[in-house]
This record gives C-alpha cells, structure tokens and sequence, in this order.
C-alpha cells in the first residue's frame, strides 16, 4: 500500500462538476487520472466510434469480462507511476472501485459531486463532447446505466459531498477550500 500519495477520487452522476473539480485539483497540483479515458482508450482499441452507445457498451462489457474494477485497476497502474503525491481521480463509478483505490493508498478520500439532473442534462449538452447525450431520453438512459453499475452506492457513502449548483469560479473556490482542509490534515 503505498502511503505517500494523497488520492481524491471523485464520483457523482454525469454533468454534475466532477471535471471542473479536476481543473480546479490540477491547478492546485493534483495530477488528473480519468477513469473514463480507460473506456475511451478501449472504445478506440476496438475500432468502434466514441459516441453514448459504443462507451456505454464498451463500460458494461469491460466489467462482465474483466471484473466490477477493471478500470479502476487500470488507474491504479496509472496512479502508482506518477512522480506526483497529490493525484484526483475523475469518475469513480462505484463502492468496490473505491475499495481498490482504499486498499492501495492510504490517503484516499472518496468525494461526490452533486447537482440537479436538469443543470447537468444543460451541462452535457452544451459540453460537446462525443459520447453526451442528444436528447433527454438518452440522459436518462445514460444516467440509468450509471446507476446500474452502483454509481448510486458510491454517492451515498463518499466521505464528502460538494453541491455544484452555482457557477464554475464559484464551485472552483469551494474546491479550493476542500482541497485545503484535505491537504492539512494529510500533511500532518
């Protein structure tokens, strides 16, 4: 177990902040690690286009064949080959995900970011990125399938919750403020 590194990991529904947490980490000098990157990179390897079907079968059929933490366990890898002690992970999706990141750091710290479903549903629309959804249906299946894979336990149990309902400066200080009081109580 490796006792030097601070690890945030970060978990919340689609749209909720957990990015904008991250760029507020890395610029506080976290090094970002995103879980989601792993079922991109996979997507890819199999010749398939990013769009919200192709990932969210490529998320269901990585963890059938591979196990609950496949992609946690790929991060861990990740993490352990960071110079950085300070690492956010964006995107846990699940309680035995977080068991594999509590199990091999010390400092790990499980935190969710919350907001509403109709902000985030804004959020991802306007995001841009491939694999958001087009319509309200598609979020809500997305958000259904988040949910299936125990997203919903590992919102219940994280150690902290930080409500995203105000704007990215404002939610960015109260990162701040979170990373703060973190660091502090690491530190010592």
């Amino acid at each position: 177990m490796n006792t030097n590194k601070l690890v945030i990991g970060l978990t919340g529904m689609p749209g909720a902040g957990k990015t904008v947490f991250a760029e507020a980490a890395v610029a506080a000098g976290y090094i970002k690690v995103t879980m989601g990157d792993v079922i991109r990179e996979e997507t890819l390897c199999r010749g398939l286009e990013l769009n919200p079907q192709n990932v969210g079968k490529i998320m269901l059929d990585l963890r059938k064949d591979w196990g609950g933490n496949v992609v946690a366990e790929r991060c861990v890898q990740k993490i352990e080959t960071q110079v950085s002690d300070k690492i956010v992970i964006d995107g846990l999706r699940s309680l035995s995900e977080a068991e594999v990141f509590k199990s091999n750091f010390a400092g790990f710290k499980l935190v969710t970011v919350h907001a509403a479903s109709d902000v985030r549903f804004v959020r991802l629309s306007q995001r841009g990125r491939s694999d958001d959804p087009e319509d309200f249906d598609v979020f809500l299946e997305r958000d259904m399938r988040e949910l299936s894979v125990g997203l919903g336990n590992a919102i219940a149990l994280s150690e902290h919750i930080l409500v995203n309902d105000s704007g990215i400066e404002s939610f960015k200080a109260v990162v701040r403020k979170y990373l703060e009081s973190v660091e502090a109580k690491w530190k010592k």
